[in-house]
């Protein structure tokens, strides 16, 4: 019988993955009875079943996103932000506090943490529901917003990553509050950016940051303003300083999209393939140049672990039975994993056996992991027979 390996899980994966076609929005004022009952206007905007004012949600789970905007700038001109990740699937919250010209950045990046918590305990009215919202979040924010994401992401463990465009040190400081942020960190930067210029603002946050995978990513001949769309008091303040942008606002967002969706796929919809795909976009574009503490991939959350001896598990690849012997160690329970880290299944074992037999024949064809002893880690690829 002749046996072929048949790589499954991306084909798998864009079926499951969820694309909506349209996009809604309504207006939700949430009140933080923690500060004295704080009025929050938030703008939401949501997968729909069709496009317009308070339309139904599109059926699916969500990932949330909080999104700070810049100094005096609205909510309004982060369209592209809304246009492109919305239809992707994404939940976007931006608050509309703090928009004057004495804003105060504690509270601002109190209000994009507290919304993370509030959408996902209640939703955002009837058409939000709670159960439209997934548990994975982002923090987000350009320039002032930028800089109160590390005020709201210090010392967070509610939300799974954040992302900064030109972010700005405020007051208190970002950069400092840096320092207390451990999740998943992706700043963007414009090299010619004077309005806060990254050797003053994003590559000492990105230096100070104590998140164990960060990465910078600095869009050559980008400016401050051009991660947004045309906003009058941005473009004011950004003509009275040099260096100009030396690319179009257009080809700035491109290249920023390219990684923004890659990123937000892997950490917020478990696409594990989009490491690799970010990985080598990094290695590859000549539109940026980056810095990376060390790189994600499909085993980023079981680096901490041993990896299996190669002749400890066999065959691999294997069609029905995958065999697992660990000398000198008993083994007690084996995890199955497919790519996007869901399990697949639990095998527990009892006595001092160091070497277990496992029938894997109804296991998905593609690629999987296996933890063994809750330690031990190995990529297998179950292969099926023609």
């Amino acid at each position: 019988m002749n046996s072929k390996i048949i790589l499954l899980f991306i084909s798998l994966f864009s079926c499951l993955q969820i694309n909506a076609q349209f996009v809604g929005h309504t207006t939700v004022t949430f009140v933080d009875s923690s500060r004295n009952n704080r009025p929050i206007e938030t703008e939401i905007y949501y997968p729909a079943i069709t496009a317009g004012n308070n339309t139904p949600i599109a059926a699916g789970v969500f990932p949330l996103i909080s999104f700070g905007h810049g100094f005096v700038m609205t909510w309004s001109a982060y369209q592209n932000i809304w246009e492109l990740l919305v239809p992707m699937g994404y939940i976007i919250a931006f608050p509309t506090t703090e928009d004057g010209f004495s804003p105060i950045h504690a509270e601002f990046g109190k209000d994009l943490s507290f919304l993370i918590t509030k959408i996902q305990s209640i939703g955002a009215g009837v058409d939000v529901p709670s159960s439209s919202v997934g548990p994975k979040s982002a923090i987000m924010g350009h320039s002032m917003g930028g800089g109160c994401s590390f005020l709201s992401a210090q010392n967070n463990t509610n939300i799974t990553t954040m992302v900064s465009f030109a972010a700005a040190n405020t007051n208190p400081s970002s950069i400092t509050a840096s320092q207390q942020v451990s999740v998943p960190t992706l700043l963007f930067s414009g090299v010619n950016d004077c309005v806060t210029p990254p050797s003053q603002h994003q590559d000492i946050m990105f230096d100070s940051t104590s998140a164990a995978y960060k990465t910078q990513i600095n869009i050559i001949g980008g400016g401050h303003c051009f991660f947004a769309n045309s906003n009058f008091n941005c473009t004011f303040g950004e003509a009275s300083c040099t260096p100009s942008p030396t690319i179009t606002r257009e080809e700035q967002q491109l290249a920023t999209n390219d990684f923004l969706k890659i990123w937000l796929a892997y950490f917020l919809k478990d696409d594990c393939p989009k490491a690799q795909e970010f990985q080598d976009s990094l290695a590859t574009s000549s539109r940026i140049t980056y810095r990376q503490n060390q790189a994600i991939s499909c085993v980023t959350a079981i680096n901490d672990y041993q990896m299996l001896n190669p002749t400890s598990i066999y065959p691999n690849p294997f069609s029905h039975t995958l065999s697992i012997e660990i000398p000198k160690e008993p083994i007690h329970n084996v995890d199955i994993y497919n790519m996007m880290m869901q399990p697949q299944g639990n095998y527990v074992f009892t006595g001092s056996n160091s070497k277990v037999s496992l029938d894997l024949s109804s296991l998905t064809a593609g690629i999987h992991f296996i933890k063994v002893n809750n330690k031990y880690w190995s990529k297998i690829l179950k292969r099926i027979d023609e």
